[in-house]
C-alpha cells in the first residue's frame, strides 16, 4: 500500500479551500476546515487597539454577508491607497437595514450632507516610503496576506507587522520581488 503524502497547501488553494467551506457551511453541511494559513507578514508584537471610528464598523458582520473587500474598497490610479467607500455605496443597503441604529442615522447624515465619514487609517506607510497597493495586486496577492483575517474582526486594528521594513523584504525574498533599497525608497 502506497503512503499517502501530505496535502501542501498554497494561498490559492487555501482560499479555495475557504470558499468551499463557506458556501458548504452556509448550505448546512458538516465540513472540516484546511489546516490554518500561515500568514507571510508575521503579527504585531504588541497589541495595536483599534482607532476610534467616527461609525462603529464591523468587518466581520459585512463579509459573513458575502461582501467582499473590494466591493468597499476600489485601489484608484496610481495605485497608492484603497479608498473608503462612498457614504452612497453604504446606504444602497442601509437605506432600509437597520435604519433606526443611531450609526446608521449618523450615516445617513454624512450621505445626506455628500460628505464623506472621515474614517481613520489604520495602516499608515512610514514617511521615506514609496509604497503603493497596484503592484501588490496585479501580482495576486489578497488583502488577507497583509492585513491579517479581516474577516474576523469586529473592528479593523493593525494586527499584522505590515508596515515594517524586515515584513517587506521578507516578503518580498520569499516570492522572488526585488529587494533592492530604491524599490520602497525613492531619492
Amino acid at each position: 500500500m502506497k503512503a499517502r503524502r501530505p496535502v501542501r497547501w498554497t494561498i490559492p488553494g487555501m482560499i479555495l479551500a475557504a470558499l468551499v467551506i463557506s458556501v458548504r457551511s452556509l448550505a448546512g453541511e458538516q465540513v472540516t476546515p484546511p489546516l490554518a494559513a500561515k500568514s507571510v507578514v508575521p503579527d504585531n508584537s504588541s497589541e495595536h487597539p483599534a482607532p476610534v471610528q467616527p461609525i462603529p464598523y464591523s468587518h466581520k458582520k459585512h463579509l459573513a454577508l458575502g461582501l467582499d473587500c473590494k466591493t468597499c474598497h476600489t485601489n484608484p490610479e496610481p495605485g497608492k491607497l484603497m479608498t473608503f467607500p462612498d457614504t452612497g455605496r453604504c446606504m444602497q443597503c442601509h437605506a432600509t437595514v437597520a435604519k433606526d441604529k443611531p450609526s446608521i442615522q449618523k450615516l445617513t447624515g454624512y450621505a445626506k450632507s455628500k460628505r464623506a465619514v472621515p474614517w481613520v487609517r489604520v495602516y499608515t506607510v512610514l514617511p521615506g516610503v514609496a509604497w503603493s497597493h497596484g503592484p501588490h495586486l496585479q501580482a495576486g496577492l489578497h488583502c488577507e496576506t497583509c492585513h491579517g483575517q479581516v474577516r474576523g474582526m469586529e473592528q479593523m486594528s493593525e494586527v499584522t507587522s505590515v508596515t515594517t521594513m524586515y515584513a517587506c523584504l521578507n516578503c518580498h525574498e520569499m516570492n522572488h520581488a526585488k529587494t533592492a533599497c530604491d524599490t520602497c525608497h525613492k531619492s
